[in-house]
């Protein structure tokens, strides 16, 4: 799950890691009470969206001036914002930050991951800060400094030292900066974050550390720990259908093919995504209603499915197990029956009764299509939307 800058930077807050004065504003007039608040100019206001890159997009202006501030926020406000992480579509900007504006001597970048190839938590860290860190990684690797820390021990002084070592930090700026790192560890393992990160945290002409930007992302699977996280969720943020297949606890991407594919497992549903592209075909979603689905489950993730204007032709590839092959037909008929079918169904199924699920199928009166295998299967709902 992801939140708003203004939203990490509560966090960060209540972890007494330093972040400039601000506040969040909806409107133009908001934006000047903030503005008002902090005392002097300049000052930055911010588009508040779920995406990286809004300076370059035009989401990031300074303000010289109360005029400026309602001005910039004018126009911030309400537009559609289009940056490299956003796709050509953009986002909506629904909100900003307006923040004090501070005398920056230097840009770091700095973030905390998991690293699933060595089980550890990574710092990671750079120089090269205010740039994107993808971009970094690719031109200099060099520029970029690792310390992975094993999460049964936890973080430790040199752990930090090694950071700031490497960030080459003056010495008025190593113990602030040692006790802010370790702030921010706890912050990423207290709230089962899968990534905190400050691009650019930057050391003041005053030398201050100070974390211009936050970004923070949760681990979904571990939501149901931490109740207050979930009043951060801003779902206009998100795509509309998976907001309502999470309501049925459906694992649902929505993608930019024209062909929906309901699957049970993540990796059949890889290789069915995968099947698909091989026939000349796009997927439009991955949608995994796991090993344990219930007929409503499948009747929801069809009816999601069909919700999806792009979707032109739908593959349903499930393999009998925990999730027989009698309840799935059950609820594709179900589903069918109250959303009605209006475009062509495609079904492979084998495994555990799949005989009663056929006979389920076939005596619906439905129009579904029967494939063999999955490469059949593939092929023949290629065809129907290709026509």
């Amino acid at each position: 799950m992801k939140i708003h800058e203004y939203q990490a930077k509560e966090l960060f807050k209540t972890y007494n890691i330093p972040i400039p004065d601000g506040g969040v504003a909806f409107t133009p007039d908001d934006a000047g009470q903030v503005a008002e608040s902090l005392g002097g100019f300049p000052v930055v206001v911010k588009a508040q969206i779920h995406a990286g890159g809004r300076g370059k997009g035009g989401g990031v202006k300074l303000a010289g001036s109360m005029d400026e501030v309602t001005g910039i926020a004018g126009k911030i406000i309400g537009m559609n914002l289009v940056t490299h992480q956003t796709g050509p579509e953009g986002k909506r900007v629904n909100k900003i930050l307006v923040e004090q504006g501070l005398n920056i001597a230097k840009e770091l970048y700095l973030s905390i991951i998991p690293d699933r190839s060595t089980a550890k938590i990574v710092i990671m860290a750079s120089r090269a800060g205010g740039m994107d860190i993808e971009e970094v990684a690719a031109q200099t690797p060099e520029k970029i400094i690792k310390v992975f820390i094993d999460p049964l021990v936890g973080i430790q002084p040199f752990h930090c030292r090694r950071v700031a070592f490497g960030l080459d930090l003056s010495a008025s700026v190593m113990r602030p900066f040692v006790s802010m790192l370790g702030s921010l560890y706890r912050l990423f393992m207290d709230y089962d974050c899968s990534l905190v990160e400050i691009n650019p945290l930057v050391i003041t002409a005053e030398d201050a550390v100070m974390a211009l930007d936050a970004k923070v992302d949760f681990d979904d699977n571990a939501l149901y720990r931490h109740k207050d996280i979930l009043a951060y969720r801003d779902i206009d943020e998100e795509d509309p259908l998976e907001v309502e297949a999470s309501k049925f606890h459906l694992n649902y991407i929505k993608l930019d093919g024209n062909v929906g594919n309901m699957v049970n497992g993540a990796g059949l549903a890889m290789a069915t995504m995968d099947i698909i592209k091989l026939a000349g075909a796009e997927p439009a979603n991955f949608l995994d209603v796991g090993g344990g689905a219930s007929a409503e489950m499948v009747e929801n993730g069809f009816r999601i499915m069909l919700g999806d204007q792009n979707v032109k032709g739908i593959l349903i590839n499930i393999f009998g197990g925990i999730l027989r092959c009698d309840v799935l037909a059950e609820g594709v008929v179900k589903a069918a029956e109250k959303t009605g079918i209006t475009v062509p169904v495609v079904i492979r199924m084998e495994g555990t009764n799949v005989e009663q699920g056929r006979k389920i199928l076939a005596e619906s009166g439905l129009n579904l299509t029967t494939a063999a295998d999955m490469k059949d299967a593939a092929q023949k709902v290629a065809r129907m939307v290709a026509g």
